[in-house]
């Protein structure tokens, strides 16, 4: 019986004349995400709402399915939407649908009007009293309980007039691409593809860098990334992933390097490199999975040394987050079980066994001089050896 949905947002509404920019953005996504749902649908907006409505069959799960992965949206609504043709024939619509979708008239209930078009003839308050007298007379057995109900039935009078009682909780957010864009540096791990969601649910776009190390890391440890970036994608939009290889560069910081600084001294290359990167695609910063002391390449001075390489901003969503936390997320948005696969990455197989926990920068930079016969041919050959691919859902 639902012919369409009523899409909640929050944040979207106190954004003053720029409102409807991010309006206009929500209704991009929302249609993107129904790109690939069984049946035709018409998103618009409406006097301050936005509304999905069905042409014709469709199917109910998927649609709901897709549109609970729109950031933006705080609640979908399936809504019943009529004609105006007068409150008699409203009122007999709105019993049948109460009859229709609560069997059981054993409960409580309030009805809530909003009337958005000041023209109709009776005012919300009148429109509460007399559709709950209406129900109380097709259900003597209903109650009204204006404090805490077991149903709230919304009405709205609007060009059309639609009611609902059923709100499906949305992931909130921003919509994507309403903040910029920005490179994620995702690996095969928990935390990256979650980063990549955090931060596009305030609105980011996202590009990733993916650093490969063949035949150290395998065909699969690749395959099990692309994988992360098409399930972050349902999120986020379509990705376009570059896949760098980094064994060269790798060996050689093995080979001339002290070993306690390896992971500071790569982590600085794939920075510098996610950066090149991020600028040639137009991004405003790089966001990395890190969060403060979860490993020794991720204490206060490890990450100012990897920091103090790039000239944009660094973003980092899970800075606070502990392990269970950010395992919590990931579960949540399903990256989990393929985040957990056993096939190594690059930072896991060229591991110190004492790496340094806090790096002077100088002494970092005063190592690295042992890479200058070699670094700058060795950085120029990966960027432009680079498989870059688009992944979406």
């Amino acid at each position: 019986m639902y012919k369409a949905f009523l899409i909640k947002y929050a944040e979207i509404g106190i954004k003053g004349k720029n409102r409807f920019l991010f309006e206009d953005a929500l209704v991009r996504q929302i249609r993107y995400a129904l790109r690939n749902v069984d049946g035709e649908f018409n998103v618009h907006k409406q006097q301050g709402r936005v509304f999905v409505e069905t042409l014709g069959d469709y199917d109910y799960d998927e649609t709901i399915e897709a549109l609970s992965h729109v950031f933006g949206i705080t609640g979908i609504c399936p809504a019943v939407m009529v004609e105006d043709q007068g409150f008699d024939q409203l009122a007999k619509d709105v019993v049948a649908y109460m009859n229709k979708i609560y069997p059981d008239k054993n409960l409580t209930f309030k009805v809530k009007a909003r009337r958005a078009r000041k023209n109709y003839p009776m005012d919300s308050m009148e429109l509460n009293a007399e559709l709950g007298g209406r129900i109380l007379d097709a259900f003597p057995e209903m109650k009204v309980d204006v404090h805490n109900p077991d149903v709230m039935l919304y009405v709205e009078i609007r060009e059309q007039i639609s009611f609902y009682s059923e709100e499906i909780p949305g992931p909130g957010g921003m919509p994507v691409g309403t903040n910029g864009s920005a490179m994620l540096l995702l690996s095969g791990g928990i935390d990256s593809p979650v980063a990549g969601y955090m931060v596009s649910k305030r609105g980011v776009s996202i590009d990733a860098t993916y650093f490969h190390a063949p035949p150290y890391t395998s065909e699969r440890a690749k395959q099990k990334v692309v994988d992360l970036a098409k399930e972050i994608s349902v999120y986020t939009g379509p990705i376009r992933l570059h896949i760098v290889n980094f064994t060269d560069i790798q060996l050689a910081i093995y080979e001339k390097c002290p070993h306690e600084e390896l992971t500071i001294i790569m982590r600085r290359y794939m920075m510098k490199i996610a950066e090149h990167f991020a600028k040639q695609d137009g991004c405003l910063g790089l966001v990395t999975g890190e969060s403060i002391g979860q490993v020794a390449s991720q204490t206060m001075q490890s990450l100012a040394a990897t920091n103090e390489v790039c000239t944009m901003p660094v973003y980092r969503p899970l800075i606070g987050f502990d392990k269970q936390e950010i395992v919590e997320v990931s579960e949540k948005i399903g990256t989990y079980e393929t985040s957990i696969l056993p096939y190594e990455d690059c930072c896991t197989i060229f591991v110190a066994k004492h790496p340094v926990t806090k790096p002077n920068i100088k002494v970092i930079k005063k190592s690295e001089e042992k890479l200058a016969e070699v670094i700058d041919d060795l950085m120029k050959e990966a960027i432009e050896s680079v498989e870059t691919i688009q992944v979406e859902a």
